[in-house]
Order: C-alpha cells, then structure tokens, then sequence
C-alpha cells in the first residue's frame, strides 16, 4: 500500500512541477512592432489606418466640399461605416475601424459622428433622458449632426504557400461616399506583402 501512495504521490508531483515551469509573460509598449506569426496584427492595423486616412485627406473632395458648403460649416462630418473582412483570416474589423477613427479625429480636419451599434447606444440614452432627467439637463432630441460622407471597405488577402515559406498578400480599400448625392468622393487602397518563412 505504501508503494502504491508512493507512487501516486510522485505522479501528482511531477504533473505540478511540470504546469508551474510553462509560460513567462512580459508587458510592453503597445506601439511596439510584433510579429509572431505573420498574419494581420495591431501594427497592421495602426499603420494602414493612418496611411489610407492620409490619402484620403490629400483627396481633392476636401476643398472641394469646403468650397460647397455655403452657410454650413466647412468641416465634413464622417461616419465609419461598415469595413467587410474578405480576407482568409480571422481579422477584427470592429477594431480597424476605430484606428481609423482615431486617425480621422486626430488629424482635425473632419468631425466623426457615432455609427453603428455607437449611435443606437447614444439614441437610446437620449431616449432615456427624456424619460428619467431633468427637462434642464436632458438631451434634446433633432440635435444629432447630420454625417455628410460615410466611409466603407473591405480587407482582402491572397496567401500563396510552398515548403517552409508563406506569403501573404494584403489589400485594404476604402472608400467615401457623399450622403446626399450617393456620389463616390475618394476611393484609396493600401497593400502589404508579408513573406513568412520558417
């Protein structure tokens, strides 16, 4: 019996010994560039984001739409729409999006307007409101600022694979439309080439 406790005992010992010595874990900076496995990451995202915002920006629909505006302020007001993964991998568009946001917020040239799930939240809240605040602190209801170009697109990949290397080829396009007339003001697309080799 004692034999058999003995070896139970160094069984148990040996499954704890070896599930305390696994994995190490660091932190670091998010800006920092990681690569681990090759597939569309965080710096993909951040980098696309602010390179297709910067071509958008340069686009001549900026002056134009200044030009055009009459006795409504000058600054165009953007939803970010829906971006379409088409690619072969699982990639979180939800979070592309506010990249782009982010980009098209900081650079101060356009308003963002909420979209989305965003907007239904902010909707029901003034709702809300109406309900449950204050007629002197609630939101008033008519007050939303019309978008006046909602920004659409899709993410593609092609992978092309032999042996131990792996390439994977990228294509994110977007694209301006004006909401008033459905016109088509800025179309842009961004590639990237990843060759994986192991």
């Amino acid at each position: 019996m004692r034999y058999f406790t003995a070896i139970i005992a160094t069984a148990a010992l040996a499954v704890l010994m070896a599930s305390c010595g696994g994995r190490e874990v660091t932190r670091t900076d998010p800006g920092t560039v990681t690569d681990l496995s090759g597939y569309w990451n965080d710096t993909d995202a951040r980098m696309v984001a602010d390179s297709m915002v910067s071509q958008c920006l340069d686009g001549r629909w900026l002056t134009d739409h200044g030009a055009s505006r009459g006795d409504r302020p000058a600054t165009p007001v953007i939803v970010v729409g829906g971006i379409y993964n088409e690619s072969s991998e699982h990639i979180n568009t939800d979070l592309f999006m506010n990249e782009i946001e982010r980009s098209l917020l900081e650079s101060g040239e356009v308003q963002i307007a909420a979209g989305g799930s965003s907007r239904e939240e902010i909707r029901d809240e003034r709702y809300q409101q109406g309900i449950f605040a204050s007629p002197e602190s609630a939101a008033e209801f008519g007050r939303e600022i019309g978008a006046d170009f909602v920004m659409t697109g899709d993410i593609g990949s092609i992978v092309d694979e032999e042996g131990d290397t792996r390439s994977i080829y990228y294509q994110v396009s977007l694209e301006l439309v004006d909401v008033e007339t459905a016109l088509k003001a800025w179309m842009g697309s961004l590639e990237i080439k990843k060759i994986i080799e192991w």
